[in-house]
């Protein structure tokens, strides 16, 4: 941002940052008040989605050439009018922004499968806040939990969306400048179904099989030999894409490494992995254009074979997804440009499996996948439910507001923080305390991060030394991975200790903070469950290292989970439907039973 430092410079708090900022000197009162004059201009004056802003004596001017640039500007404007009601005089300095951003598409994949699917005031309530921050894109991830007709045994109980819920989002989205696309993984991630008696002859294999280097066992994916698999998949996108007006489709097709466990094994063996893989794909790309839409994949397989992209289907956008500071986005997305397929880069939120978040591997992440800005098409945030989906939906939308940042600039960081504080009260007109906030939260997303660069094994108990945690927090993992007596060697007690008083020192500062926010109770409690359960986690893991005759206490710790399951459950309800609760609560009550003495485990909360 380039500022002229001779101007009266009072913090301007502007999310996504903008290309460039001149203060000019001087203010204008009653900025709220001013209503702008607007200019088109020839698309190639102004880029696309770009636009002009000039405030000084004269008036409130804005230039852009699209209906998009337009509306940015508009959200700048918001923002700007936001900031001048807590002047006294309502002014702002007189400024020029000119601004365009990095990628033409900007967008976020909410899960909704694992287990929150939002409620509709809480889908209006999201849609708001992603338009404020200039996000143009939104995908719904879905596995079971929409409201397929004849599938009613997968999806009961889970609180589905509906058709016409798809189409109330649709519209919603569109007024507000966002593309709504239709997500539905047709491959892969398919257990809720295939578990299912009345699908289970479609799955690959109910036996034993390998994630990568973690055993599992069970249904996972479609088997791609079986001709019922295609026709399960033609059902399923035929009944949900035309809900969209969007003519892209998310096909997901990620993670398959079931496949060649089962009923595939043999014509693996012939084929290959990757041609068996391929092929499906390729079945599930024509079901997508007969029902006149672009398909798009998770193209995590592929990628993994560079030698196999080439045979990916040329209208086929190869979604390129990788969530830890080394993800080589570079490399793959000039993979695909090489073999001249489009894709998107799609880092992750870090919010899932994290309690707090990770604010350092989630700015890296996005910096890697932003610096791809002439070789992908499109920038889309992934933030994801993993284990219970536990993480407050604060935690959540700071990273989603530094994503934006990393679309639309290209670059995000601590710097950054203040600014993506604006996220959690700019769509309702209130930015006071954003900063801190915003700083605040960035802390806290980090209070573990020692403990991330060596607590590998808490992920990855079959390997041996010290070595970075990926997917998650190192207080997550302690709580929700180990039962007492596992793993309590790694990592020791002294730096638990360290990341105890962190947590602390955030505790101390959030009342301030929050007496500076505009009052927002749902904020507040959800934060303060963050905090008792990072602090919770903390404790039970100092406990767990703790010298023989510690007086720490079992089953004052489980109490305490079952305390904080119990408002996990009270606070569902004001953002999410009834359906995933059950399933979320489970892995409160599988930590709980880890952490009683084994004479207790059976008994109640």
């Amino acid at each position: 941002m380039a500022i002229d430092q001779h101007a009266a410079n009072p913090e301007i708090l502007l999310l996504p940052s903008p290309t460039r900022v001149m203060y000019l000197g001087g203010k204008v009162a009653s900025f709220g008040g001013l209503e702008p004059t607007f200019e088109q201009l020839d698309m190639g004056a102004i880029p696309a989605q770009g636009y002009t802003l000039r405030a000084d004596s004269s008036g409130l001017r804005v230039q852009f050439a699209d209906a998009a640039g337009r509306r940015h500007a508009l959200a700048t404007l918001a923002q700007l009018r936001a900031h001048a009601k807590g002047q006294p005089d309502e002014s702002l300095p007189c400024l020029r922004i000119t601004d365009a951003p990095r990628f033409a598409i900007r967008g976020v994949m909410l899960d909704v499968s694992r287990d929150r699917v939002p409620t509709m005031a809480e889908f209006a309530s999201i849609i708001a806040q992603l338009a404020a921050i200039k996000i143009n894109h939104l995908q719904l991830y879905t596995e079971h939990t929409f409201a397929y007709a004849g599938h009613e045994s997968v999806w009961q109980g889970w609180s589905p969306l509906t058709g016409d819920e798809i189409r109330t989002l649709d519209a919603l989205c569109a007024a507000h400048g966002i593309e709504l696309a239709a997500n539905q993984n047709c491959f892969g991630h398919l257990a809720q179904w295939l578990r299912n008696p009345k699908y289970a002859h479609l799955a690959e294999t109910h036996g034993d099989w390998m994630f990568e280097v973690w055993p599992r066992s069970g249904p996972f994916s479609l088997c791609p030999t079986d001709p019922a698999s295609l026709e399960l998949v033609r059902d399923l996108l035929g009944q949900l894409v035309p809900n969209f007006s969007s003519t892209l489709v998310n096909i997901g097709c990620d993670e398959t490494y079931d496949i060649a466990y089962g009923r595939s094994k043999e014509e693996v063996a012939q084929r290959g992995r990757a041609a068996v893989y391929l092929e499906f794909v390729a079945k599930v790309c024509e079901v997508a254009r007969a029902l006149g839409r672009t398909p798009m994949f998770w193209a995590d397989i592929a990628l993994h074979d560079p030698g196999c992209i080439p045979q990916i289907p040329k209208d086929l956008i190869s979604l390129a997804w990788g969530y830890e500071p080394h993800s080589p986005f570079a490399k793959w997305t000039a993979d695909l440009a090489a073999a001249g397929r489009r894709c998107w880069v799609c880092p992750g939120t870090s919010s899932w499996r994290s309690i707090t978040g990770r604010s350092s591997e989630r700015n890296l992440n996005l910096n890697a996948a932003a610096a791809c800005s002439g070789q992908a098409d499109g920038f889309l945030s992934c933030d994801w439910g993993d284990t219970g989906h536990h993480q407050m939906w604060p935690i959540a939308l700071h990273a989603i507001a530094h994503s934006a940042q990393a679309a639309w600039a290209g670059e995000t960081g601590s710097a950054h923080a203040r600014a993506c504080g604006m996220a959690h009260g700019v769509a309702a007109g209130g930015v006071a305390g954003a900063g801190a906030l915003g700083e605040w939260l960035e802390s806290l997303g980090d209070v573990d991060a020692p403990l991330r660069q060596i607590a590998g094994r808490l992920s990855r108990p079959a390997q041996s030394g010290e070595f970075a945690l990926w997917n998650q927090s190192a207080l997550f993992a302690d709580l929700h991975n180990c039962a007492w007596d596992d793993r309590a060697e790694v990592v020791a007690q002294e730096h638990w200790q360290e990341t105890r008083a962190r947590i602390e020192a955030c505790a101390h500062a959030l009342p301030a903070i929050l007496a500076a926010c505009p009052e927002n109770a749902v904020l507040a409690r959800e934060l303060g469950h963050t905090l008792a359960t990072a602090a919770l986690a903390a404790d039970r893991a100092i406990a767990r290292r703790a010298r023989p005759g510690s007086s720490d206490d079992r089953a004052v710790l489980a109490q305490r989970i079952g305390a904080l399951a119990a408002e996990s459950a009270a606070l569902w309800p004001l953002r999410s439907r009834p359906g995933g609760l059950e399933h979320s609560q489970s892995f409160w009550q599988k930590a709980q039973a880890g952490t009683r003495q084994p004479e207790a485990a059976g008994s109640s909360t």
